[in-house]
């Protein structure tokens, strides 16, 4: 169960409470579940009843036992509890990972958004598009930029394939422009194109240079990463060049989908797939770096952490185009790519040494695959290149 589908969920149980006249209340348009703020409240949370208890006109947690009652034993949910002043914390059941995965598979393009996501809604010009205009990238360095080496892209990929980008902006409007056109089509992926007005664009903090500058500075990928990170009126820092390593968070999102993709060349080589399944215990002795003595207590943080942003990537496309802000998929990508390490290191796909693959391997891989589907998904919104090889 994704947390959309946790939200209709609780939705209907709402419905069902007000049909039934147990709540007297206007029944909201959308429900927001997330993850807790802390371990040991379940999966996702809800303050569905502290919003609805002054209408209501009873106590929160009154409401919210209503709704426990109601959503307890629902599909997909193991355990309803009430937190606090009147939180709703839920425990999904056993298969709700492995029914992610799968659907992340299922979906694939197509995860976080209709078929619309994958093009840009935005018409370029030809005489000032980068992708046409070989002019535009004769100052890039091609060692530091990927868009620039076509062998660090899927030839048989359209998914990992960069946008189009206009390099004409001037400075005052390179931010925009690049915004602009990343809104669109964050808006397509969550249903809304079209239907957004021009004065909605979010207020930018100026970038301090034209884009055809970054572009040749930085390269087309560290470009974009530069202008939609910062939120929307924080100031745009520009590195003297870009850094091809680890602490570069947009090396890291692209380093991280060219890891996925190399896990499952190398699983093929060895003559097995992804079936999405128990990911079984974390290699003994290894554990995730978050700061926990208990190995094991760490490494299955790192499992519900990592299964958790994939599951959220929906909604937080979702709340980028309700909010006019794109740094919110800039940002999951980050954490989703520094999720997607500390699991691997714990559970890795791969078999060692003579070992052979087992079901625990094809499970793995196939977690790994729904992460890499995440990553080529936010970075195509991002128009910012998904690199086989890096």
């Amino acid at each position: 169960m994704t947390p959309a589908e946790l939200s209709r969920t609780v939705l209907r149980s709402v419905r069902g409470a007000v049909d039934e006249q147990e709540l007297s209340v206007a029944v909201p348009a959308r429900i927001v579940v997330q993850p807790p703020p802390r371990p040991g409240c379940g999966d996702y949370a809800s303050n569905v009843a502290l919003q609805l208890a002054r209408q209501a006109g009873r106590p929160a947690r009154e409401v919210a036992e209503i709704l426990r009652k109601r959503l307890s034993g629902s599909a997909g949910i193991a355990r309803v509890e009430i937190a606090g002043p009147g939180f709703l914390n839920f425990t999904l059941g056993d298969g709700a990972q492995v029914a992610l995965v799968r659907e992340v598979l299922a979906r694939g393009d197509g995860y976080g958004g209709g078929p619309a996501a994958a093009q840009s809604p935005v018409t370029a010009d030809p005489a000032t598009d980068s992708a046409t205009d070989p002019a535009a990238h004769t100052a890039t360095d091609p060692a530091t930029d990927s868009a620039a080496d076509p062998a660090a892209h899927t030839a048989t990929d359209p998914a990992t394939a960069p946008a189009a980008h206009s390099t004409t902006a001037p400075a005052g409007d390179a931010r925009a422009a690049v915004v602009a056109e990343v809104l669109a089509r964050i808006d397509a992926a969550a249903g809304l194109g079209g239907r957004r007005q021009a004065d909605e664009q979010p207020v930018l903090a100026p970038a301090p240079y034209d884009l055809a500058t970054l572009i040749a500075r930085l390269g087309v990928d560290e470009a974009r990463w530069v202008l939609l990170r910062p939120a929307a009126q924080d100031p745009v820092r520009v590195p003297e060049r870009p850094v091809q390593r680890e602490s570069n968070p947009r090396f890291r999102v692209q380093y991280a989908y060219a890891r996925a993709r190399a896990l499952g060349r190398h699983a093929r080589e060895l003559g097995f797939e992804g079936e999405p399944g128990d990911v079984g215990a974390p290699v003994r002795g290894q554990a995730a770096d978050d700061g926990s003595s208990d190995g094991a207590g760490s490494a299955a943080l790192a499992l519900k952490s990592f299964h958790t942003l994939l599951a959220t990537y929906p909604s937080v496309v979702e709340s980028a185009a309700r909010l006019r802000a794109p740094d919110r998929v800039v940002r999951h990508l980050e954490a989703t790519a520094d999720a997607f390490f500390r699991w691997h290191d714990v559970y890795p796909p791969l078999p060692v040494g003579e070992q052979k693959p087992l079901a625990v391997h094809r499970a793995r891989l196939a977690l790994a695959e729904a992460g890499r589907t995440v990553l080529a998904n936010g970075l195509r919104l991002l128009g910012i290149s998904a690199p086989e090889h890096l």
